[in-house]
């Protein structure tokens, strides 16, 4: 399992590789999922009990460094 941060961590083990909260089957991509859905983090907490704050705040930080990066699209041939 590699740590991307103290609570973002990637297995090829779980999730198929997707980044997941602290080695749990909870994806990065779910949580920003449910926010971008409109849910607030109170609720999503509650739907998810071993969930903290700080796991959440780290998935907008976590998709935040990735739109960080620069992107090249290249055609396919």
């Amino acid at each position: 399992m590699e740590y991307i941060s103290n609570r973002i961590t990637i297995s090829e083990a779980l999730c198929n590789g997707k980044p997941t909260i602290r080695g749990m089957r909870i994806t990065v991509q779910s949580i920003l999922g449910f926010l971008n859905a409109g849910d607030t983090a109170e609720e999503i907490l509650k739907q998810y009990p071993s969930l903290e704050r700080e796991d959440i705040n780290a998935c907008l930080l976590f998709a935040t460094n990735l739109m960080s990066r620069n992107y090249i699209i290249r055609p396919v041939a």
